[in-house]
């Protein structure tokens, strides 16, 4: 899996796409979106191009093909090859341009979406029509489904990182209190004053980072504005500035001046507020689902895993969002080259998808967005838990920053230092970064 720093360079170079040679010329006469795959043609080898920085990938893939798709194999090698991951936009650009795209690649998140590169020319597999042409689309899971269309505009990735977001909360302090997990906003305000009385702190705060912050700005405008409301924002629908957006901002401030995140949070790292949070010292944190490997390891988690919840960032009284709608986030995109999709490399694809879920699962203890086919043994009871919550998800939402470039998600994060030690007021912060999405358009 990778980690935050990771997953947050795959995106800002996605973003930060510059076209280095004309595409379209590459892609046979392509309309624009995602290729079917049915004219392809069965490369000699299943190539795989993944980072290095995300191992995991390429030995789950050999563990496949070692065992359940090792007819699959057979009949086509899988071979790896790799790069650094601050190096994929341009690679993958270039090998576009020669016509020399890998079967399976890695690809920055703005190339593959309907008006990238990549997108535009055609030269990205639409996974959905391929699966169910294979009979297997529902081998994808529904959340995973959901949060992939939202990030790319079309089914154009393998979940094989999955990450759901929301706030962990310690069991012991919630019983102890009288407490159960919050269905509202309000509930949740309540609900913190009486952790601080009773002398925890409330939220868990890896300030240092910045974006544990913003994520809670972000989902407060998803409960209050609704799950579209930072694609309005992107499309010129709706301004940041707008009354709701900066009540959100204005609201996420409030819980720092309540004390609600601890003393110094704002210089406080990821390690620490995770040791305040697994130590018993705060009541929640708000994380994503890779917290599960700090969850599940004893020597972290005095407290015991099985005291360890999850829960949804909870409802805004009168909102447009709902509670169900978790936030998530699939990883870094990993596509399929539509000229070498053909009958071989779909068998791959299905025995992957059918699979995948189980293996890494099993090898890894890892989430993803795949169904689970079989019993796994021995999945640690945090993990199942979440399996089972990603399992229910139908519909997700993205974080705030997601849909920004990357100056603007750069000055949402310096900037929310400010908005949460009282420095610049709600209004401020989000004129100035509405005032950089609009330059950067």
């Amino acid at each position: 899996m990778l980690s935050r720093r990771t997953r947050r360079s795959m995106l800002a170079a996605g973003v930060a796409l510059t076209t280095l040679i004309p595409l379209a010329a590459c892609s046979g006469g392509s309309s624009g979106g995602p290729a079917s795959g049915a004219a392809g043609k069965d490369p000699a080898k299943f190539t795989v191009l993944t980072a290095n920085e995300n191992p995991t990938l390429a030995k789950e893939l050999d563990a496949l093909a070692a065992g359940a798709c090792k007819s699959e194999n057979d009949a086509l090698p899988i071979e790896h090859q790799t790069l650094a991951q601050a190096d994929t936009v341009q690679k993958i650009t270039l090998l576009a341009s020669q016509g020399a795209l890998p079967t399976h690649f890695i690809a920055g998140t703005a190339m593959v979406r309907p008006d990238g590169d990549l997108g535009k020319a055609g030269l990205v597999l639409d996974y959905k029509k391929a699966l169910t042409d294979l009979g297997a689309w529902d081998q994808i899971l529904p959340a995973a489904a959901s949060t992939i269309q939202s990030v790319y505009g079309h089914e154009v990735s393998l979940p094989y990182q999955y990450n759901v977001e929301g706030i962990w909360y310690n069991k012991q302090i919630f019983t102890k209190l009288g407490l159960t997990p919050p269905q509202t906003f309000d509930e949740l305000l309540t609900d913190a004053k009486k952790i601080k009385d009773a002398g925890y702190t409330p939220f868990a705060m890896d300030g240092k980072d910045a974006w544990p912050i913003t994520r809670l700005i972000g989902m407060y405008i998803f409960r209050s504005v609704g799950p579209d409301a930072m694609k309005a924002v992107q499309d010129g629908a709706a301004k940041l500035t707008d009354a709701a957006y900066v009540q959100a901002a204005d609201q996420v401030q409030k819980l720092a001046e309540a004390g609600y995140f601890g003393k110094g949070f704002i210089s406080e790292d990821a390690a620490t507020a995770n040791n305040d949070f697994l130590t018993g010292k705060a009541a929640m944190k708000y994380d994503g689902s890779w917290l599960l490997a700090n969850i599940n390891d004893p020597s972290q988690t005095t407290i015991g895993a099985d005291n360890v919840g999850l829960m949804p960032f909870p409802a805004v009284d009168g909102g447009k969002g709902s509670i169900d709608q978790w936030a998530a986030n699939a990883g870094a995109a990993m596509a399929m080259n539509p000229k070498t999709y053909g009958p071989k490399v779909g068998a791959w694809l299905k025995c992957i998808v059918t699979n995948y879920g189980a293996q890494a699962l099993k090898d890894q203890g890892v989430v993803s967005g795949f169904k689970v086919n079989g019993t796994v043994d021995n999945v640690p009871p945090a993990t199942k838990m979440v399996q089972e919550k990603v399992a229910d998800i139908s519909q997700t939402v993205l974080w705030f920053e997601a849909l920004m470039d990357g100056k603007s998600t750069a000055l949402a994060q310096s900037n929310v230092s400010l908005l949460a030690t009282g420095q610049m007021t709600a209004q401020d912060y989000m004129s100035q970064l509405q005032t950089s999405i609009d330059a950067n358009k």
